[in-house]
């Protein structure tokens, strides 16, 4: 197989990996805070016992996060080497304050998290859970940063030419604050937001169903249910201010997310489809003029097409970003039906009264984290041919070096390993979710 190919496998397969748990330890945080913050004002010791045994599956998923993210720092040096030459000013700055001003403050604080019951007061350990909490959150922006300056370069000039190129910071706030990260950065949060609060929904939904730990379970899952509502709500925002962001810094990625072809004329807006890359169409069923609304606030407001772009400056699997960019829609879109249903189960009165709703949200753990996949690969191939968008082409960027063979041995150790963490994974925080929030011992509570 072809070296840039193997090398981009390798790097999508350990960052999607990678990807499945900080998103999880942002909004398992973000319920913690939620969840300590109620305990302190209410003195209710069944918050406690909430922000205790979340603490535990949180603190599992941020070991087994750091684990598997260490290897793509190294993988910028051996597979993407021209790549890494390019980008490195820009990088070293986003991933060094990123590690100094987020990495640090959450492993430092998760010390006195973990630790600090009962050995700090009830406000500082409180203080040390949304420390933690921001600092999975500012880890996240630092990453999103130096991915949104990939897809909307501003704040840099370059120096040197051909393989000596690099871009170097002019201005690091320009760079910080790029035309795309705002949008992408608020819009990962609350992918994170997600992922987090749909496992704590799915793990008292089983306990629910078990009839295990109801009472403190109800509680947990209706404080909850309000965070996973209003974050599926405004998650359309943030997506329409992305989308929009998208049509103006990168209009090919836009026409391909639709399968639009026409240089500059209405586009549609599918609800699913199929599109062929050689007829140039989409069949499947769509609003007509609906992406043009949606852009322009008018049904008959041209889009730019993807035959407006030389076809080797345009996405080359335009079905992939099309299907991975639907999928991420639908799922959002059914996450929206599903918290306000439940919402106005709730206002009724029969919201555990419904079992079959129940196990749904048993099983719906695993829609944001899909989602959240499937709007990066969207995001990453909608970029394509482009490393760096209009600068540097992921066929410049990688090592001239290294082999094909070096990087399938490479990845097939990867994947032995990756693997096991993840055996590893699912069986810690199983045996966690059948601990329960606690065990009773001679009558006195045990937490750990």
């Amino acid at each position: 197989m072809d070296t840039e190919i193997l090398a981009r496998i390798q790097f999508a397969f350990t960052i999607a990996f990678h990807y499945i748990y900080p998103p999880l330890s942002i909004g398992i945080g973000l319920i913690m805070v939620i969840f300590e913050g109620l305990y302190l004002k209410t003195g209710n010791k069944q918050y406690e016992i909430l922000t205790r045994f979340w603490l535990k599956i949180f603190a599992i998923t941020f070991g087994i996060g750091v684990a598997t993210g260490i290897i793509m720092e190294f993988e910028f040096g051996t597979n993407w080497a021209v790549y890494s030459k390019y980008v490195g000013d820009i990088f070293g700055s986003a991933l060094a304050a990123e590690g100094l001003f987020a990495f640090g403050l959450e492993s430092t604080f998760l010390g006195v998290l973990i630790f600090g019951w009962n050995r700090v007061s009830p406000k500082v350990h409180f203080f040390s859970t949304i420390m933690v909490f921001l600092g999975s959150m500012f880890s996240a922006v630092w990453i999103v940063v130096a991915n949104s300056w990939q897809q909307t370069p501003a704040g840099y000039h370059i120096v040197g030419e051909g393989f000596n190129a690099r871009a170097e910071v002019t201005d690091f706030w320009a760079m910080v604050f790029n035309p795309s990260s705002v949008d992408r950065i608020i819009h990962v949060w609350q992918g994170a937001f997600l992922a987090g609060t749909f496992l704590v929904l799915s793990v008292h939904a089983y306990y629910l169903l078990k009839g295990r730990y109801e009472e403190i379970s109800k509680k947990a899952f209706k404080i909850t249910l309000v965070v996973a509502t209003i974050i599926s709500l405004t998650q359309l925002l943030s997506g329409h201010s992305s989308a929009d962001g998208v049509a103006i810094n990168q209009p090919a990625k836009l026409a391909a997310m639709e399968g639009h072809y026409e240089k500059s004329a209405p586009a549609d807006l599918y609800v699913f489809g199929w599109v062929d890359n050689e007829e140039q169409k989409v069949t499947g069923i769509g609003l007509p003029g609906g992406l043009s609304f949606l852009v322009h606030q008018d049904f008959e407001a041209p889009i730019t097409g993807l035959n407006a772009f030389p076809e080797d400056e345009r996405p080359g699997q335009v079905n992939a970003v099309f299907q991975f960019y639907h999928i991420m829609i639908s799922i959002g879109m059914f996450l929206i039906a599903l918290t306000l249903y439940a919402s106005f189960l709730w206002w009724k009165g029969t919201l555990f009264d419904k079992r079959w709703l129940l196990k749904i949200f048993a099983f719906s753990v695993l829609l944001p984290q899909i989602a959240n996949q499937a709007g990066w690969f969207a995001a990453e191939m909608g970029r394509q041919p482009w490393i760096v968008y209009g600068h540097l082409r992921t066929d410049e960027g990688f090592s001239q070096e290294v082999s094909a063979n070096q990087i399938l041995f490479s990845l097939i150790l990867f994947l032995v390993v990756y693997s096991l963490l993840l055996v590893l994974f699912l069986y810690s925080l199983n045996k966690k979710i059948k601990q329960g929030p606690y065990e009773e011992d001679k009558n006195t509570l045990q937490i750990y």
